[in-house]
């Protein structure tokens, strides 16, 4: 379990909405890797164990990990955290997330391997390659870097193997959708803020609706409906958006619309990933896995609007993930994430009514690379 630096209350935006939630926050299985790396190298370097160990997410935050487990030998060490993710109603909770430590030849750099529990890809379309551990970017990225900066603490070279394993990993994994994904043997090590955001029905809607007031009462007339972080970013790049305009609207798209329909803004931003965006352009206001599915025939038939052949418009329609859709028309000329987007826009206008919010629409991939955008249009202009 984890403690974090607190910071002043927010009055808009994400940290805002977590706060009015009313919800406790949780800590993503890459975090808590990470946080059993940081201690498993410490120890192997040949200091103790730092227990609680504390990391740094990729936002600041600094929380204290509890150990849970450790072993040293004379050439590993392995430390073990308890996943707690809060309030939200996540499968991983309680999981115990392990990570052993081996140092490698100066030169290697840092290897990741996959332990018992932790799944391994074998299909194309995921932000991994084939064969490798389905350990996600931003957690391999933070674990270096906790590896570099205890290399440089306590002499080290920081070339290590790092093998994450998570107890009864591959059981809580038929509880995902990680076998339809071709992730076999076990679990995804994810995250890309370190923090697991607590899902509650009513009382995110309902933090939804009090950020759309914080940014009306400031004057906002411009505000962005994001499904995550990595959205949230590039809608700020993009328009130069203040904190209290950024809305955490998570899967609940359809809460963000109803609530502009009555209190609108001059203008709304809807920034996501591409597969839960493509649900939004297929009808669907509850992005959720567990209500609403990216639909590859759907967008099988959008890509032929864009000029696919039937060879890739099968391609698309049979495809491994959402991501691997855009990525295949995308080398064959076809716009489907622009068609995504307008599409999903479209959806948006027509939840709105006619109320005077032009909306536009940006996809992004995982690592925040825009995959589709469509330009701002108001109701009107339909």
């Amino acid at each position: 379990m984890a403690e974090a630096e607190t910071t002043a209350e927010a009055t808009g935006g994400r940290g805002a909405q977590l706060e009015r939630s009313g919800l406790r926050h949780g800590w993503t299985t890459g975090a808590c890797a990470t946080a059993a790396t940081t201690a498993a190298y410490t120890a192997l370097l040949g200091a103790e164990f730092p227990d609680p160990v504390t990391i740094e997410l990729p936002k600041g935050q600094r929380p204290a990990f509890a150990l849970a487990a450790e072993e040293l030998t004379a050439d590993r060490a392995m430390a073990a955290v308890v996943k707690d993710a809060g309030d939200d109603p996540d499968v991983t909770h309680g999981a115990l997330v392990r990570a052993t430590v081996r140092v490698l030849p100066p030169g290697s750099g840092v290897v990741f391997r996959a332990g018992p529990g932790v799944g391994t890809v074998t299909r194309p379309g995921l932000p991994l390659d084939v064969g490798e551990p389905a350990i996600n970017p931003v957690p391999r990225q933070m674990m270096r870097d906790h590896i570099a900066s205890v290399a440089a603490r306590h002499g080290g070279t920081g070339d290590v193997e790092i093998e994450i394993s998570v107890d009864h990993g591959e059981e809580i994994a038929r509880s995902t959708w990680n076998p339809r994904l071709g992730i076999l043997g076990g679990l995804s090590i994810l995250g890309t803020t370190g923090i697991v955001v607590p899902y509650s029905c009513s009382a995110w809607i309902d933090s939804i609706r009090r950020g759309v007031d914080v940014a009306r009462a400031a004057g906002r007339s411009h505000v962005a409906g994001c499904t995550g972080s990595t959205s949230e970013k590039v809608a700020v790049a993009v328009h130069g958006l203040p904190e209290d305009a950024l809305l955490d609207m998570g899967d609940f798209a359809g809460a963000v619309l109803k609530y502009l329909r009555r209190h609108p803004v001059d203008r709304l931003t809807i920034a996501g990933g591409f597969a839960k965006l493509s649900k939004l352009a297929a009808g669907h206001l509850d992005l959720h896995s567990s209500r609403s599915q990216v639909d590859k025939g759907f967008l099988a038939e959008l890509a032929r609007r864009g000029g696919a052949d039937e060879k890739l418009a099968q391609a698309v329609a049979t495809a491994n993930t959402g991501l691997e859709t855009v990525q295949l028309c995308a080398a064959h000329g076809v716009p489907l994430g622009d068609l995504v987007a307008a599409t999903a826009r479209d959806t948006a206008l027509g939840v709105l009514r006619g109320a005077p919010v032009a909306v536009d629409v940006i996809c992004v991939d995982r690592a925040g690379t825009i995959v589709g955008r469509a330009e701002p249009r108001a109701p009107r202009d339909g």
